[in-house]
């Protein structure tokens, strides 16, 4: 089950809206096959694990591990528990359910009815934490949810505006971090940042500095007072504006009305789940940050902090949830990955 889910990360970014599946073929303790859901579309993991067996006499005194509940459902593919079926194999091992409506037991239950051994649970902490995103989505009905910003060594998201003014632009963290953002940004689905920081920092919120597709850009903009030459509405993502005013829909840019009288946090999660986001990050600014904070509404908090000393400016946000931590070195800034409890 390590080599599935192993084999499973290699699809961190690329099976939206699928999870992130690994598959190992067993015969007489040893490999026989093995593979992963590689892209939305495309083969699941049992599909190539099972295509990987050279023998496939085999098949029929092999075990097949799998790290998500094997799929009973068409979709754009078949059944997995089907072939598994057809295959022979009389013992599957399973790490967790599947939580999706459409399968949630029923791939299991196909197996059993057919004869199979099934073991359900095996690393099924790990198994469920692999595809937190698509757990959240579905158990949850709402993305999950990244908080992320880069702050001074005493403490400030921003300098003073005088400040900020005469230097452009201003960056806290080293190339080596900047480049790890943009890989986070390939791996999640949306990402979310304020008028404010639209205003002041111009940013594309794309994966310049990395393989893979830049997620949906979501931007705060109540009374639609943004630039419209503002490379976030260039058209190359596609991105959703929050606003109080109605507009009409654009390539690639859509409008959504929210009220911002009323809880807006809960409003922008209850909009990205029917947008079928499962995973957000939501990188600024302050005002935008600490309100995801406030509402307790938030997974992750990924926080950089940089060698270079602001004096005063926008203070950083503050986690007030305890939480288990881990931290890194990059070169100098100091990683902070924080994880709710």
């Amino acid at each position: 089950m390590a080599r599935c889910l192993q084999l499973a990360k290699n699809g961190l970014g690329t099976t939206y809206p699928n999870p992130m599946v690994g598959a190992v073929v067993v015969h007489n303790n040893c490999i026989v096959g093995e593979g992963w859901h590689q892209k939305a579309g495309d083969a699941h993991a049992e599909v190539n694990a099972i295509n990987n067996v050279n023998k496939k006499e085999l098949l029929k005194e092999a075990t097949i591990y799998v790290s998500l509940e094997p799929c009973s459902h068409f979709g754009k593919t078949p059944p997995c528990s089907d072939l598994i079926i057809a295959s022979g194999i009389k013992k599957v091992i399973v790490g967790s359910v599947d939580p999706f409506a459409a399968v949630a037991g029923r791939g299991i239950k196909k197996l059993l009815d057919a004869g199979c051994e099934v073991i359900v649970g095996v690393l099924e902490a790990e198994c469920k934490d692999l595809n937190k995103r698509f757990f959240t989505f579905h158990t949850q009905k709402r993305p999950y949810i990244i908080l992320k910003w880069a702050e001074s060594n005493d403490g400030f998201i921003a300098p003073d505006s005088e400040t900020r003014n005469n230097r452009e632009p201003v960056w806290i963290t080293n190339s080596a971090a900047r480049q790890l953002v943009h890989k986070w940004r390939a791996e999640e689905m949306g990402i979310l940042v304020g008028t404010n920081t639209v205003e002041a920092d111009n940013p594309s919120l794309t994966t310049r500095y990395w393989v893979g597709k830049s997620p949906t850009r979501i931007i705060l903009d109540r009374e639609l007072k943004l630039k419209k030459s503002s490379t976030v509405f260039d058209g190359n993502v596609a991105t959703l504006t929050i606003t109080e005013k109605p507009v009409e829909n654009k390539s690639n840019l859509n409008y959504i009305k929210a009220d911002f009288e009323q809880n807006l946090v809960a409003q922008l999660v209850d909009i990205l789940y029917a947008e079928g986001l499962q995973s957000v990050i939501i990188e600024g600014g302050a005002k935008t940050l600490n309100s995801f904070i406030e509402d307790d509404l938030w997974d992750e908090a990924r926080i950089f902090k940089g060698r270079v000393h602001f004096g005063n400016g926008v203070a950083a946000p503050h986690l007030k949830k305890a939480t288990k931590t881990r931290t890194s070195n990059l070169n100098g800034d100091l990683l902070s990955i924080h994880y709710r409890l």
